[in-house]
């Protein structure tokens, strides 16, 4: 019977015009890099890269896709807890962690956004809007339990991804600081921002909610 052999260096060279496109849309900006940089970056012809990406829009779009297709497949797979405040500690810590595990990749994805094409941007947001939807449900079920007071859902969803995502702007490793230390203090100022005080829990915060 004869072998068929299947060679491993298309898919490398595909990883590595990625990695190449990551790092320099990274440290450059997307508008600034050409295909031809990239190609010198990963040592190829200019040609040989469109066997492997359509074009530049094209790898923006699927760099921005595949992490944010990784992000809710990581989150989908990390314990959760039993109750509200449970699971809003759970993201919390996840995104902190998540998120500065990949720098680059988490500033194309918010940086970059205004350079996709209509049709591309529809797709991402499609895709960030199923992360945010999975954590104003813990915001939402977290209310209705009477655990926490939140006004607006969407806004303290937008606020509380926002704060944490900006862990990305001023961490650095080997800092004061360790990772888990800064998820304790962020975590407790995420608890205490939704905590309920005395009074009942703002019913207008489920107002337009689907769970």
């Amino acid at each position: 019977m004869r072998r068929v052999r299947t060679s491993r260096r298309p898919r490398e060279t595909g990883r590595r015009i990625r990695a190449a496109a990551l790092r320099l849309f990274a440290r450059h900006g997307y508008a600034a890099v050409s295909m031809r940089r990239i190609a010198r970056e990963v040592g190829v012809q200019v040609g040989a890269l469109y066997a492997h990406v359509p074009d530049k829009q094209g790898l923006l779009f699927e760099l921005m896709r595949d992490h944010l297709e990784e992000v809710l497949a990581a989150w989908e797979a990390t314990p959760k807890g039993d109750g509200p405040l449970e699971r809003l500690e759970a993201f919390t810590r996840f995104h902190i962690d998540f998120h500065l595990a990949r720098p680059e990749a988490v500033f194309i994805a918010y940086m970059e956004l205004r350079n996709l094409t209509p049709e591309n941007f529809a797709a991402i947001e499609k895709l960030r809007r199923r992360y945010e939807d999975a954590l104003q449900a813990i915001l939402a079920e977290g209310v209705q339990a009477g655990l926490f007071d939140v006004p607006d859902l969407k806004l303290a969803t937008l606020a509380i991804i926002a704060m944490l995502t900006g862990v990305n702007t001023w961490y650095r490793e080997g800092g004061r600081l360790p990772r888990s230390r800064i998820g304790d203090i962020y975590w407790d100022m995420v608890r205490k921002a939704v905590a309920r005080g005395d009074g009942p829990p703002a019913p207008s915060a489920l107002r337009g909610y689907r769970g």
